[in-house]
């Protein structure tokens, strides 16, 4: 299938399958505060995704992860896709350090709050080191992992400088951080 062929194909399915799963995630939201039924809704909606898109994702190490325990995944990030991928194939219920400026968009900010994902700003050291603060009372208290991306956001010409965040959230909850690599 030629790449328009392909997006025209795509592009709608993945625009119907997110407003349809977030609608759904909402609703469970609504119903499970933990934010684990609302997770489970959005790792069926990354396998949707990468489905529709013809996106086919291969991991390596997963099986070595302790199912039982929890960690600060950190991930380098190229692409829109990164997260459907991310959510797809890590097998632990996680939560997201999302810029805050994602908040303030309907639907996606309400669904991000909802399901228990973190804000961060980046222009306020307080606020950024409350927010990482809080991802460790996270995995020490709820027994849930976090994921963020060390580099701020995306960057499709390479890695850019990490930030500290990881490090200091792994030792304040005294998990191990696991470095996850997205290549292609």
């Amino acid at each position: 299938m030629s790449l328009l062929r392909s997006a025209l194909f795509s592009t709608p399915l993945i625009a119907i399958s997110t407003i349809v799963m977030d609608l759904i995630s909402m609703l469970f939201s609504f119903l499970d505060r933990s934010g684990n039924s609302a997770h489970r809704v959005a790792r069926l909606w990354g396998k949707m995704l990468l489905a529709v898109s013809f996106i086919r994702v291969r991991s390596e190490g997963v099986e070595k992860l302790d199912r039982g325990a929890n960690y600060v995944f950190v991930s380098n990030h190229a692409s829109y896709m990164d997260i459907p991928a991310l959510l797809a194939t890590l097998p632990h219920q996680f939560r997201f350090f999302a810029k805050i400026g994602l908040y303030k968009i309907p639907f996606l900010g309400w669904h991000l709050r909802w399901a228990g994902h973190l804000p961060v700003d980046r222009s306020n050291a307080r606020a950024s080191l409350k927010s990482m603060t809080e991802g460790a009372r996270i995995i020490s208290q709820r027994r849930i992992s976090v994921l963020l991306f060390p580099e701020g956001g995306r960057s499709a010409t390479g890695l850019r400088p990490f930030k500290e965040g990881a490090a200091y959230i792994a030792i304040k909850a005294g998990v191990p951080v696991v470095p996850v690599a997205i290549v292609g």
